[in-house]
């Protein structure tokens, strides 16, 4: 959904001219000038370093800074399949993308919309962003994240984009095979009114949510002692608000609430209840009506929120490898905020819009966790071919065949040694995934054959060398 800029507001902060930290924030998204040391001092530090070395001095750790981490190239592989899943889902559904600033001032796509006067997109975005916040990395949250959002703007008719966007969450969990999930709706304009009925004055409103929003992580008799205690609302008002937000369910739930005495005369929640009426009667044609729960207790904290609100959640880890659920929270959210592009037009021009936020970082985790229990190994790079030699002296014959194999498009490597063992060429493609093996002899040059060996079963057989580029690409067909 929107993808918030967190860093824009510490940027603001620094001095001008030269960065004062270890770290110089580029003009690029998601990347980092590294200006320490400057480029003119480097020489310098580096005789430094090596004369504590020397001395037996302590030198200074080397570690990335706090809250981020490096993604070595399996786990950088993992998180691309990942994140091609996600965009494809996203394209599916008839997004473009969108690309903004990562230093942002105030939120990118709002501001996005309303500067260009666009009153109508579906866009997706992803990138990282950053957040000042205590990192929980074995929760996988970090200060630096990929944030991947999906969005609709727009004037269209009641519900249907809000069901669009609670259907790619599904589309994404089911496909991902996290295992078991629940996506937990409420409207805040049915949080409002519950508010309002129970006697909770409207400056409170704001307060009372972000109380209520704990109640998925602590018990309501410390939501309650929260709003009593800190928020000051009467004992009263929190054990009539506690009758409404401890309920959940589905439809039956909803018509229920509809004929609610005290409810049913509060304006906002009647129209919120019917909205999510009407939204519910969508989602069961898409057919996913048994992982959606309406959940009075859901309030996500920020509050541009004016309508429909989501969370997903996964429920446990159903997995052989993996004796304790990972416990990594909510791993995607968002709702409809018809109100934000309007602060940011300078005529107050409003456009609704409705959109969601993937977790990606704690779906990271999940895989990762997964992928490291199981033992299996990934694939780090999509090299389909090795080009091999079984004798000393076929440099020249190995560059000119993978020179054509490139040209061709096929993705081929061969080991940069001169003279190197057919045994060591064949383990690397083992080692690495390589699915074949085009083998050049000297018997081979005379012959005008490739020896094409498949990896896996280890079987071989001579091709033509006019032939070759066609019997890879037939191999390699899916």
């Amino acid at each position: 959904m929107l993808r918030l800029g967190p860093i824009a507001a510490a940027a603001r902060r620094l001095p001008a001219g030269p960065c004062p930290g270890p770290l110089c924030l580029a003009g690029s998204r998601g990347s980092f000038a590294r200006s320490w040391p400057p480029a003119g001092d480097r020489r310098p530090l580096f005789r430094q370093v090596r004369a504590a070395a020397a001395g037996g001095e302590r030198v200074r750790v080397l570690k990335t800074p706090k809250g981020t981490r490096d993604h070595p190239p399996a786990q950088t592989a993992l998180r691309d399949r990942l994140l091609s899943a996600v965009v494809s889902c996203f394209k599916r559904h008839g997004a473009a993308a969108i690309d903004t600033p990562v230093l942002e001032l105030r939120v990118p796509f709002a501001r996005y919309l309303a500067m260009n006067k666009v009153t109508n997109m579906k866009r997706y975005h992803v990138a990282k962003v950053y957040r000042r916040d205590n990192p929980a990395t074995t929760r996988g949250r970090y200060r630096e994240f990929y944030q991947c959002d999906f969005d609709i703007a727009g004037q269209f008719d009641p519900m249907i984009p809000d069901a669009e966007c609670l259907k790619i969450v599904h589309e994404i969990l089911s496909d991902l095979q996290l295992g078991d999930f629940i996506i937990k709706v409420n409207d805040r304009r049915i949080l409002n009114g519950v508010f309002a009925v129970c006697g909770v004055p409207e400056s409170k409103f704001i307060p009372a949510c972000s109380t209520v929003d704990k109640l998925d992580k602590v018990p309501w008799e410390e939501v309650r002692s929260e709003m009593v205690g800190e928020k000051g609302l009467s004992p009263e008002a929190a054990d009539r608000i506690g009758e409404y937000v401890q309920l959940h369910g589905g439809l039956d739930l909803i018509e229920r609430l509809l004929q609610d005495p005290k409810l049913s005369q509060n304006k906002l929640a009647k129209e919120g209840l019917g909205d999510m009426k009407l939204l519910f009667e969508y989602l069961t044609l898409f057919g996913i009506t048994e992982k959606i729960s309406f959940d009075l207790s859901l309030a996500r904290g920020l509050d541009y929120y004016t309508g429909v609100i989501f969370e997903a959640v996964l429920l446990h880890q159903e997995n052989e490898h993996v004796e304790e659920a990972v416990s990594v929270g909510s791993v995607a959210g968002g709702g409809r905020y018809d109100g934000l592009v309007g602060m940011f037009d300078p005529k107050g021009r409003k456009v609704p819009c409705v959109g969601v936020s993937i977790g990606i970082e704690r779906i990271f985790s999940i895989l990762e966790q997964r992928l490291e229990a199981s033992g299996e190994k990934l694939r780090t790079t999509e090299t389909q071919v090795l080009v091999a030699t079984p004798q000393k002296h076929l440099l020249p014959a190995r560059l000119k065949l993978i020179s054509e194999l490139w040209d061709a498009g096929i993705k081929a490597e061969m080991l940069y040694k001169k003279d190197p063992k057919l045994l060591k060429q064949l383990q690397y493609c083992e080692d690495t995934g390589i699915p074949l093996a085009a083998i050049v002899g000297e018997q081979e040059l005379a012959d005008r054959v490739v020896k094409l060996r498949d990896v896996a079963t280890r079987e071989q057989v001579d091709i033509p060398r006019e032939k070759l580029i066609d019997e890879i690409r037939r191999r390699l067909e899916p």
